[in-house]
């Protein structure tokens, strides 16, 4: 019996199942691709590389993980998403096993770009299948990106007690075990949608004209550069910001401690804002983020002592409220049928936007300090946040008019 077919109770229980899937499925997507970085500190005797050699292997992997969002994207649109959630979860997890008994160094090469490969399929093809299957779509994005942050959270802590239990093989055989074992579940429970029907319009949705959609669109892929490089150049930086502010004071593991605190602020938020989209009008909602992460960052960048960790709580929850933000009001204006293939490029200029961003750290850093990195990565935000205004202002008119349509009592 299909999902069309079932009793509500059936489909609203298909519908709790997929979704907790799918949040399942981000926190190991975002948990493997940390993986490697944690173990490769004592791979060097094992492969006789240097660390520089190695870490390159998993700067190819996040490589894939952003470059190959665009043909997965497109491939779950014209094929099935849910037959390509079921390739991520057994092609990871066979990709997880080739690292483990990589012989030598291009094997272990090959087989962690396969990492990257299959683990970019998610974020493409899951967040859009989670989009369409909610149904307080603010909330169960929120969640559903919170299981994503946890997974970055967890993923060093786990490989290291792993990799010092049991060996660094260890710390990918037993993540791809789970990838093997929850995807046998994930096609046991969740229907084929192979000859799947385009999702239709919901009343998160809101139906702008072709020409509107694409300038809407096309808005937000520059929005998605801006806010990639603040996200990265913030969050990759924060450790070291802490140190160098107020290290002096506290010892490496209380510095460490206060990043870890800030970064749980940007978990907080995601959850706030999944509830705020439901009071607060989206499209205005996009804006207020941006304005704050932008007041956060000018804060952080004069902000020393115990003043400088509320402006990184501040900068750092913003941060995180945009992500969560702006994938509910790109849903919101992207006509169903796209989604894969807008979602797919979005995330594939987020994720692509971390080496250039890395690399303009090291030289911002090395001309000014962080004083000049804060100073751009200042600017970049007040970029963002003008791009936010301007999204607003083009669907003010067709937003306004849906919620006097709202009003109007039916007779």
């Amino acid at each position: 019996m299909s999902i069309a077919q079932a009793s509500p109770a059936d489909a609203d229980r298909a519908r709790r199942v997929s979704i907790g899937f799918l949040n399942w499925a981000h926190f190991l997507d975002h948990y493997v691709i940390l993986i490697f970085p944690t173990v490769v500190i004592g791979l060097e005797a094992i492969y006789r590389r240097s660390y520089g050699d190695l870490l390159l292997l998993s700067t190819a992997a996040f490589t894939a993980f952003g470059m190959f969002a665009l043909p997965c994207g497109w491939l779950a649109d014209k094929w099935s998403r849910r037959n390509m959630m079921a390739v991520y979860f057994f092609g990871t997890g066979i990709s997880c096993i080739a690292v483990g008994l990589a012989p030598d160094f291009t094997t272990l090469a090959i087989a962690l770009l396969a990492v990257g490969v299959f683990s970019a399929i998610y974020h493409p093809v899951g967040i859009p299948m989670v989009i369409d299957t909610a149904i307080v779509r603010g909330r169960t994005m929120a969640f559903n990106g919170l299981c994503g942050n946890i997974g970055v959270s967890v993923a060093a802590g786990c490989t290291a007690i792993i990799t010092t239990q049991f060996g660094w093989q260890s710390a990918f055989f037993i993540p791809a075990a789970i990838f093997i074992v929850s995807g046998g579940f994930y096609v046991l429970y969740v229907p084929n949608d192979a000859q799947r029907q385009v999702p239709k319009m919901t009343e998160n949705d809101v139906a702008l004209d072709r020409r509107m959609v694409v300038a809407v669109i096309a808005l937000f892929m520059t929005l998605a550069l801006s806010s990639g490089l603040v996200f990265n150049a913030l969050t990759i930086t924060l450790p070291k910001i802490v140190d160098a502010r107020i290290g002096q004071v506290f010892s490496l593991a209380v510095v460490g401690s206060l990043a870890t605190a800030v970064f749980l602020c940007g978990g907080a938020a995601q959850l706030f804002i999944g509830r705020a989209v439901e009071i607060v009008a989206p499209h205005v909602l996009v804006v207020i983020v941006a304005l704050l992460q932008l007041l956060g960052v000018v804060w952080l960048t004069y902000a020393t002592g115990w003043t400088l960790l509320l402006a990184l709580a501040l900068a750092i929850a913003s941060v995180y409220a945009q992500v969560t933000v702006n994938d509910f009001v790109l849903a919101r204006y992207t006509p169903p049928a796209w989604r894969g293939r807008i979602y797919a490029f979005r995330f594939f200029i987020i994720f692509t936007s971390a080496g250039p961003a890395v690399w303009g750290i090291g030289k911002l850093y090395d001309a000014g300090g962080f004083d000049l990195v804060l100073f751009w990565t200042a600017v970049i935000a007040a970029i963002y946040a003008a791009n936010s205004m301007l999204i607003t202002w083009l669907v003010s008119g067709v937003e306004g008019r849906r919620s006097r349509a709202a009003e109007v009592p039916a007779e």
